[in-house]
């Protein structure tokens, strides 16, 4: 177990992943510093809100600034001293990575190293930091599990995460810098992203527009409500890895580093949900047939994920189980709170 940790750094505050840890972590009496640059890759004043739920909490304090400023970077992290940091700032989205690669590059590798570098300096107990399930790229062999090779993404977002495992080991290697990186598996959830697909379908059916249904519905995604997920985080905060006095004493399964104190975790549902299952769930809980639009793969898409969270268990102890059916159904609620709706 590691020391006391009461502060933490979250990059990536005002965030839909970052938010709803920040929230927990206050909760649980932690002191929580958040860094963010509020892009406007999406709606800024949806990342303001988050910020301002969280500034309610006197232990939440936060910088507004870039992750490829490296002496801002360096200079929050010096002044706050975490016990633990938590990166979960990118650029996100595998289609927009298609539009505007450099903005992947600069945020997801050049941000990355900024905060690898404070980490270091700050030689803090625990660095966590987000990859995706997308780094698994064209390998047809499911469930995946964290100990198979990714080294065919197929898109340039997939690439950047990937690459910065391969940075943060290095790190966890040099430095003996304990470092967990965690592999998400299509979150969503109240306070979600507009660009993510259960927020364009629901804005879509209510506002009777036509919703786009990539590869004619023949997909499979592995949703994870986002509660669950940092829940998840939670825990695997306490889980520091250590580096192994030899690779014969790794437990089978583990992806434990034989020569690193670094781990990589699949935090998913372990259940492949069909994508028309999903619309359907969603068109059952508004009452409303939702206009489809039927349409070709997209470049970079794969056709299916799902998650082995056998390691995560092993870990933690604990494995995401909600419904997709109960995800949506809170996503609904809090959209209509959230945009002044009502159905009916």
């Amino acid at each position: 177990m590691p020391d006391k940790i009461r502060k933490i750094l979250v990059t990536g505050s005002a965030g839909f992943i970052g938010f709803h840890l920040s929230k927990l972590l206050l909760a649980e009496g932690m002191t929580v510093h958040g860094i963010d640059a509020m892009t406007d890759y999406y709606d800024v004043n949806l990342k303001r809100r988050r910020h301002q739920m969280l500034l309610q909490s006197p232990n939440f304090s936060a910088t507004e600034c870039w992750l490829e400023d490296a002496d801002m970077i360096m200079q929050t992290a010096r002044d706050f001293a975490p016990d633990v940091i938590v990166h979960l700032a990118a650029q996100a989205g595998v289609r927009y990575s298609l539009e505007n690669p450099r903005a992947y590059l600069e945020s997801n590798l050049i941000g990355t190293f900024n905060v690898m570098e404070a980490a270091r300096e700050l030689g803090v107990q625990h660095l966590l930091m987000a990859s995706t399930s997308s780094v698994y790229g064209a390998n047809t062999e499911m469930p995946y599990t964290e100990r198979e090779k990714a080294d065919t993404p197929l898109t340039f977002y997939a690439a950047t995460k990937k690459a910065s495992e391969a940075m943060a080991h290095s790190y966890a290697h040099l430095w003996n810098l304990p470092t967990t990186m965690f592999r998400f598996f299509t979150v969503y959830g109240p306070w979600g992203r507009p660009d993510m697909a259960l927020f364009k379908f629901v804005s879509g059916i209510l506002e009777g527009r036509p919703i786009d249904i990539y590869n004619n519905g023949e997909m499979f995604r592995d949703f994870t409500y986002v509660e669950d997920l940092v829940h998840a985080i939670r825990l695997l905060i306490d889980t520091v890895p250590v580096r192994p006095e030899s690779p014969e004493l790794i437990e089978a399964g583990d992806s434990l580093s034989p020569v690193a104190p670094f781990r990589i975790v699949n935090i998913g549902n372990s259940d492949k949900v069909k994508l028309l299952d999903f619309v359907d769930a969603i068109e059952a809980e508004l009452g409303i047939e939702a206009k489809r639009n039927y349409m070709p793969m997209q470049k970079g898409d794969v056709p299916a994920t799902w998650a082995d969270a056998s390691l995560l268990q092993r870990l933690t102890g604990y494995t995401p189980k909600t419904n997709v059916k109960v995800g949506i159904a809170k996503f609904v609620a809090w959209y209509l709170d959230y945009h002044g709706k009502s159905l009916g």
